[in-house]
């Protein structure tokens, strides 16, 4: 398998680039979605890519929407490039392992995230107010300590470059409708704790997760599917259990290498990104294919 940063598929337009997945429309009810293998950190692309990075959260989300297909309908329509429309064939080689077909379908147009442990942006929440997205908490909580239930705590959708912002369950329901918004907390908490105890089970905790989920419309009706990527290392924090402490961040497995050198060369989080090192570039790499095998029992051969 090729590394990919980038993709020029002159058959069909391109609809989306954004910080790894090019987007193509491939008819009036079909899209194709290439992960590619950019890395972004603190909302700037980088200019080096991962290599096989696109390859693993591909497969790790067609892992969980097989996993889950009984708890949620998703959007794939073909996963095997010779499945794809005849123009693409030719791009096989390209598109192997880092690519989908999919059904079209309306974004719900806020962020569903689900927290099982008090860090990121809900610690700093935390600290401030004692709740996180309008959920009171227990007094004394450490950073990293696990939460006695999975929260919904939805956030805006923000633009390319720019931050989301956390906002409270009411505020999700004024925005997405009150009906789909309580489908779609009722389907990522249940996604999440089934997702969290299997991890558990091969030694990663799932600290937190964003599920994007999208709906089509069958015989008339609005149904929710679950879309995008899907429980990987760049939507969700993953943490090896061996390492875990509360009351300190935690090991991961995505870009932490990535970030605490750009923290330590003194990186101010604008464009122009910095060329990364190699070693960098491999210790990120590492991480990704090891998080893969934990998690699906297979080797990717790359």
């Amino acid at each position: 398998m090729q590394c990919v940063s980038s993709t020029n598929l002159t058959e069909y337009p391109l609809i989306s680039r954004g910080k790894v997945r090019d987007i193509y429309d491939t008819g009036a009810d079909t899209l194709l979605i290439v992960t590619t293998d950019r890395i972004s950190a603190f909302d700037v692309i980088m200019d080096d890519p991962i290599p096989h990075k696109g390859v693993v959260l591909n497969q790790i989300t067609l892992f969980w929407m097989e996993k889950f297909a009984s708890l949620v309908p998703n959007h794939l329509l073909a996963t095997d490039p010779r499945d794809f429309p005849a123009p693409l064939r030719a791009h096989a080689d390209l598109l192997e392992g880092r690519s989908v077909l999919v059904k079209k379908a309306k974004p719900l147009p806020i962020e569903c995230i689900v927290r099982g442990y008090i860090t990121g942006s809900g610690w700093k929440d935390y600290l401030k107010t004692g709740s996180v997205c309008g959920h009171a908490l227990p007094k004394g909580l450490r950073e990293s300590d696990k939460l006695a239930n999975p929260l919904f705590t939805p956030s805006t959708k923000a633009e390319l470059g720019a931050h989301d912002e956390n906002i409270s369950i009411d505020e999700a329901m004024r925005i997405a409708g009150a009906d789909l918004a309580k489908q779609a907390e009722d389907t990522a908490l249940g996604i999440y704790s089934a997702a969290r105890d299997y991890a558990a089970e091969r030694g990663i905790i799932i600290a937190d997760t964003k599920f994007e989920f999208g709906t089509v419309t069958e015989n008339g009706q609005e149904k929710l599917i679950v879309i995008d990527e899907v429980l990987t290392p760049d939507s969700s924090r993953f943490w090896p259990m061996s390492d875990y402490a509360p009351g300190r961040g935690q090991m991961s497995f995505d870009k932490q290498f990535l970030r605490d050198w750009l923290e330590e060369i003194g990186f101010n989080k604008q464009p122009p990104a910095p060329k990364i090192p190699q070693h960098i570039i491999d210790q990120t790499r590492a991480k990704y294919l090891e998080a893969f095998r934990l998690l699906t029992g297979r080797d990717l051969g790359v």
